[in-house]
């Protein structure tokens, strides 16, 4: 599984599904519409200033809220290659690994990454570099089998590959 490493965005606690889409345009299952409104209620600047590869960093349960897909969805499509948290809501965890977006659990990297510094995120060994600070963390690894869901952009595609 390949590495990501970007600039961050960074989050508090409880960023619920319905900040990181609002329910308003739910109307649409397009990634690229979803991602012109992620985040939109909580950071208006985010869409504007969001390059591929960034990274995305929140403190305790993120994803709360309802089961939508759509909120991992709209992340992945805005372009954000991994996001970091203290912990996940259990239903978006999922979600996140069956539409093929990297997600790693680790409060102290959480707690201590800022907006803006340079983070690199090594998937196989779960190490989490803040390149800003020169400090590493360890989150939890994927174990093989997710590696590959993820790699093949979603549970869907992997099942059609096998």
């Amino acid at each position: 599984m390949k590495a990501a490493k970007g600039h961050v965005f960074k989050y508090g606690d409880n960023v619920d599904t319905d900040v990181i889409i609002p329910a308003r345009y739910l109307n649409s299952s397009d990634p690229k519409e979803l991602a012109l409104h992620c985040m939109e209620d909580i950071d208006k600047d985010f869409v504007k200033n969001v390059k591929a590869g960034d990274i995305m960093v929140a403190n305790k349960n993120f994803g709360c809220g309802s089961s939508r897909e759509h909120a991992p969805i709209s992340i992945k499509a805005a372009g954000v290659s991994c996001v970091i948290a203290e912990t996940f809501a259990r239903i978006f965890y999922r979600n996140a690994i069956n539409i093929g977006l990297p997600i790693i659990e680790c409060p102290q990297a959480a707690k201590e990454i800022e907006a803006g510094d340079e983070v690199e995120v090594n998937f196989d060994t779960g190490v989490i570099t803040d390149v800003t600070k020169g400090t590493s963390y360890r989150g939890q690894a994927f174990p093989p089998f997710m590696q590959k869901i993820i790699d093949c952009e979603g549970l869907v595609n992997y099942i059609n590959q096998k």
